[in-house]
């Protein structure tokens, strides 16, 4: 059995902000693979799920961001499953909007959720899927910003990346966690360096008119 957990702010207010975008990868799974109707246990939304003749459970916590622990430790406890049968996932401001990235382990990095789950399992050694947002821009605050909406441009790349995500979570569960990171973190590292060569590649200087004055009249 595994367990997949999207984190996010429970609400219809918090609906479509770059916080919850671990809610809606989620979502796009259940919609895919869901095996009856979601149950509220463990402090969460749960969907049994089922995929390559694995058992998936998909888990959305009715707590807030920054409590997302207090429903991941119970559930992990009941079905008596490692760190290393988990997924999590969730926003990050240090990616470009829309960039998938999956770990095997570290750090919070400051997102509230993962830390939250970290302090209760007792361990950062569990894998996870994070999707840029892009990083707070100077004239708003962090708080702000993340609960805010995406704008048009933004909102149609993340569609996009909410279901790469959705697949690389199939990827997961049916091949693990290494060659999901060779399949999505290397193809997202292809995609922004064609991005910047795009980008730095130069313009053809259009010829000059009239620049030759050698001739005579």
């Amino acid at each position: 059995m595994k367990v997949v957990v999207g984190l996010g702010n429970p609400g219809r207010e918090y609906t479509g902000t770059r916080h919850n975008v671990g809610f809606e990868v989620v979502a796009e799974f259940a919609r895919r693979h869901a095996q009856g109707r979601p149950q509220a246990k463990f402090q969460a939304e749960i969907v049994d799920c089922s995929l390559a003749g694995e058992k998936v459970l998909i888990a959305t916590p009715l707590t807030f961001m920054n409590l997302s622990g207090r429903s991941v430790r119970p559930l992990l406890d009941f079905y008596k499953l490692s760190p290393e049968s988990l997924l999590v996932i969730c926003d990050d401001l240090s990616l470009p909007n829309g960039q998938i990235r999956t770990k095997g382990k570290g750090s919070s990095g400051g997102q509230k959720g993962l830390q939250s789950i970290i302090q209760m399992l007792g361990t950062p050694d569990f894998p996870r899927l994070r999707i840029g947002i892009d990083p707070t821009p100077p004239q708003w605050e962090t708080a702000d910003y993340v609960l805010g909406k995406f704008n048009t441009e933004q909102r149609s790349q993340m569609d996009s990346s909410v279901y790469q995500a959705a697949n690389a979570v199939e990827i997961w569960v049916k091949e693990g966690l290494t060659a999901c990171m060779n399949q999505f973190n290397i193809r997202e590292d292809k995609k922004n360096s064609d991005k910047k060569q795009k980008k730095e590649k130069p313009v053809d200087q259009a010829p000059e008119i009239g620049g030759d004055d050698s001739t005579s009249g």
